[in-house]
């Protein structure tokens, strides 16, 4: 065997058994996005008709084609690879980079892996094993797929599960990189996160000039690839090869850049100090850490809130007189009744930002978890720096945060819609009670059980598809109200909502908020 590679089977049963949660949460995730499309679609486009407009609308609908592609067939498989390809692929990105970078870069900035280098385990296993377990993650997603899918025509539902799985992959190797590249986990993480943000634009803007997505554009980005696959419309395998000759390549690169440094290290050091300006307090230190990220998701909510009012005419085009699809839509946004398509089309847009700003928010509040066990809170605790103190600086962060995104996301909708800006303002930050009880659910893992943390991503995860899949599945209201977004009015709207909502929800994030900081006080810092 070779001494590089050894002890990597030790590794990859330690990295399944620590992801033997939040893997198959995120493989569900990817799995349920695409299989619960059939049965809705046929029931919005059951006819051949309904169909062939559907294509001709799609065709001639530039901002509609930006956010899901083209359609290159009318059966209900290509339309379900339309509706969902993309985003399955971009999901797996998502997971790959998470469970990639976890594995690397994280644990050499806890100080676990050299510990584990210390005994009888290879240069390159670390590396390996992260990669095979994000291998094995993307297979199970993949396998999914085309066993869910095979009742629609064999060829296509394994042309789009090896599509979506190897998108995954190519995320899972540049990540390699970007693990080998930074210091941080946090950096790897946000240089791979800006890579899958940039793949996403580039085929937003090829496939919004061009109706066959032909665009140099869609073909420079791996998306792109995944939607010429043309799962269930005259498949092209040789796309696929792309996707092996890419990650190939990624894969002898970071292999390559491992080679050549020390456990810890990196070729894109930290700068050294001292910092410009002054950190008088410990609020300021968390936004000096986290304004980075704060301003990436800002620029990206505004300009996702600019692109998705600019659709609003097109969507209700694309709706016309279907009258499931209308429903659909109704159901999300919380509107009924003619003339308010537009408004619902709104409210939904309004809902999904604010379900991906959840994802902002446990992100910054498990900024405390990334902080304790890097043994980086500890010195700053053992000063004149109380824990509340510490953990309120980047809970502010946090919470100051996800309100400032969601103006700016609603401002976004106002001016690409061009009509009512407050409206839209409106109807995002209406949704920040919910938001905010995710964040402080978080919060009070971290200070409770901080070994469980990471399950705040399942929670906002679980949000997530409950507003995206939940009302094309018909899902019972019961079910559909475990989010607390389900129990908030939908704005823009011709009612005035009632104010019991968000009150009990602030009440809520209060509590959970108090909880977490009390048990944070008790317990002993994570080792």
């Amino acid at each position: 065997m070779n001494t590089q590679l050894a002890g990597t089977g030790a590794l990859l049963r330690l990295a399944l058994r620590r992801d033997r949660v939040m893997a198959p949460v995120w493989i569900l995730v990817v799995a349920m996005l695409v299989l619960s499309l059939p049965g809705s679609l046929e029931s919005v486009y059951g006819t051949a008709a309904e169909r062939e407009r559907l294509l001709a609308t799609m065709t001639a609908n530039g901002s509609l084609r930006a956010l899901y592609g083209p359609v290159f067939g009318d059966s209900i498989g290509a339309l379900t690879a339309w509706r969902g390809g993309v985003f399955a692929g971009l999901l797996a990105g998502v997971m790959s980079l998470v469970i990639v970078v976890r594995h690397t870069r994280e644990e050499e900035e806890s100080g676990r892996q050299e510990l584990l280098s210390a005994a009888m385990v290879g240069r390159r296993a670390p590396l390996t094993a992260a990669l095979l377990a994000a291998l094995t993650a993307n297979a199970a997603a993949a396998l999914l797929v085309t066993a869910g899918l095979a009742g629609r025509g064999a060829a296509g539902a394994l042309a789009l599960g090896l599509g979506i799985g190897a998108t995954g992959m190519l995320f899972a190797a540049l990540a390699a990189i970007a693990a080998q590249l930074t210091e941080s986990a946090r950096l790897a993480k946000g240089l791979t996160g800006a890579f899958i943000g940039a793949a996403f634009v580039l085929r937003a803007a090829g496939d919004a000039g061009a109706p066959d997505g032909g665009s140099a554009l869609t073909w420079i980005s791996p998306l792109g690839w995944l939607e010429h696959v043309r799962a269930f419309a005259a498949e092209r395998w040789w796309v696929l090869a792309l996707f092996a000759a890419a990650s190939a390549a990624q894969l002898v690169a970071a292999y390559a850049l491992a080679a050549r440094r020390d456990v810890g290290m990196s070729f894109l050091p930290a700068r050294p100090g001292p910092a410009r300006g002054r950190l008088g307090s410990a609020g300021a230190l968390a936004w000096r850490l986290q304004r980075g990220a704060l301003l990436g998701w800002s620029l990206g909510f505004l300009a996702a809130g600019v692109v998705f009012g600019g659709m609003t005419d097109g969507a209700t085009e694309l709706v016309g007189d279907n009258a499931r699809t209308r429903e659909i839509i109704e159901r999300m946004g919380g509107q009924a009744g003619q003339g308010v398509l537009a408004d619902a089309f709104l409210a939904t847009m309004a809902g999904m930002l604010a379900m991906v700003a959840a994802l902002y928010i446990v992100s910054a509040v498990l900024r405390l978890s990334a902080e304790e066990s890097g043994q980086r809170a500890e010195p700053l605790l053992a000063n004149a720096v109380g824990r509340l103190r510490w953990a309120g600086g980047h809970l502010a962060v946090a919470f100051g945060g996800s309100a400032l995104i969601l103006l700016l996301a609603g401002l976004g909708l106002g001016i690409g819609h061009g009509e009512d800006i407050g409206g839209a303002v409106a109807a995002t930050l209406g949704q920040l009670p919910a938001v905010w009880v995710i964040g402080a659910l978080a919060a009070l893992l971290h200070g409770a059980v901080p070994r469980f943390a990471v399950a705040a991503w399942a929670v906002a995860g679980a949000a997530l598809a409950l507003g995206w899949v939940g009302p094309a599945l018909n899902l019972p209201q019961a079910v559909l109200d475990l989010s607390p977004f389900a129990h908030l009015p939908k704005l823009p709207g011709g009612q005035d909502p009632s104010w019991a909502p968000f009150v009990a929800l602030m009440a809520l994030a209060v509590a959970l908020l108090a909880a977490a900081l009390t048990a944070l006080r008790r317990r002993d810092l994570a080792a």
